[in-house]
């Protein structure tokens, strides 16, 4: 019995923290680093940061290719 709330608990550790991530974004899509504020670009009316400037025109040339790798772009 005990190992059944166990599972519980864990689901709903797991969907709160989808709920965070969907919210913002922590990684940079390119290298997968912690993201500087300062180094974004809009895409589809949704801002998406970077590690650094080099990751911007990389997103850039091939969008779909990362925004699987973002929160804010998940169904």
């Amino acid at each position: 019995e005990g190992h059944e709330g166990h599972e519980h608990a864990a689901v709903a550790e797991e969907a709160e923290s989808k709920v965070v991530a969907a919210a913002e974004q922590t990684t940079c899509p390119v290298m997968g680093l912690a993201i500087d504020k300062n180094i974004f670009v809009e895409y589809k009316g949704k801002k998406v940061y970077f590690c650094c400037p080099e990751c911007k025109p990389k997103f850039e040339a091939e969008p779909e290719k990362y925004i699987a790798k973002l929160p804010q772009f998940k169904q």
